[in-house]
């Protein structure tokens, strides 16, 4: 595999990160995954663009402009045999001496990797826990400090389960690592954006191809009579949730609703 970091392609185990980096040593970044069928760059302008308010929000200015990216990363699909693949971008905020405070001076450090995404026709459905939203309050912002939903993610695996969905006082946020929708009455609803939730291009996008969903608060309650769950990201799409917390969502099966928006999903 072919990576690039700060300015050079390189096989991926030839890259090395210096231990006084501040992603390493606190966290200090933002990181962006992006999706790419047929070795074409899938919604570039809406994840850049997340990207840029990430950077804005952690005060890091973005080091590369829009033809750079879409430079590096074509070069990189073309390098790693192109196809369907996902990107991944990490920007940490430099080298530098162990400071809580910003260092004065400090080159940002960029990070770049693509891998192959092995996609379906049909997604299979899964099975999803419920945890408390332990995160801090600035979800919104694409950190790469994500103990919390590790640990979240991680309650789910030994649950036999594949995703957590996160409750915050009383209401639905997100999950572990994807946005939430339930289908209720025939009506399609997600949470607000807000602080607590990261703005899914996944998600805004199902709420292009569905003008008719909701965006709506959801509780603890409307989640566990939904008809329909699913939960949503880059990597794997739009997936229907048939199993909350060890009992059958709706019927136990896959549901119509999210039938039609897969199709939708897939035609555009």
């Amino acid at each position: 595999m072919i990576v690039y970091l700060n300015g050079e392609f390189l096989p991926l185990e030839e890259a090395r990160v210096p231990v006084l980096d501040r992603g390493f040593i606190f966290g200090d970044g933002v990181y962006e995954v992006i999706p790419v069928y047929n070795g074409e760059i899938f919604k570039l302008a809406e994840h850049l663009q997340r990207l840029e308010n990430s950077l804005n929000s952690i005060k890091l200015a973005n080091p590369l402009i829009i033809k750079e990216w879409t430079e590096i990363f074509n070069t990189l699909v073309s390098r790693n045999n192109g196809g369907d693949c996902s990107i991944y971008l990490q920007i940490t905020r430099g080298v530098a001496k162990r400071d809580h405070q910003f260092p004065e001076v400090v080159t940002p450090t960029i990070f770049v990797m693509s891998n192959p995404l092995n996609r379906v026709a049909v997604p299979a459905p899964i099975k999803a826990i419920t945890c408390e939203d332990i995160r801090w309050k600035r979800c919104d912002i694409k950190s790469i400090a994500l103990l919390p939903n590790i640990l979240q993610r991680q309650a789910a695996v030994e649950a036999g389960a594949t995703e957590a969905i996160l409750i915050r006082d009383g209401f639905v946020t997100e999950g572990a690592a994807s946005n939430v929708f339930i289908v209720e009455n025939g009506v399609v609803i997600t949470p607000p954006k807000n602080n607590f939730i990261l703005p899914g291009i996944t998600r805004d996008l199902v709420l292009e191809i569905m003008p008719s969903a909701k965006e709506e608060n959801i509780s603890e309650a409307q989640l566990r009579s939904a008809d329909e769950i699913w939960v949503t990201s880059s990597t794997r799409e739009i997936l229907p949730v048939i199993n909350l917390d060890n009992k059958p969502v709706g019927t136990g099966e896959v549901g119509a609703v999210w039938s039609q928006v897969l199709e939708l999903y897939k035609n555009l």
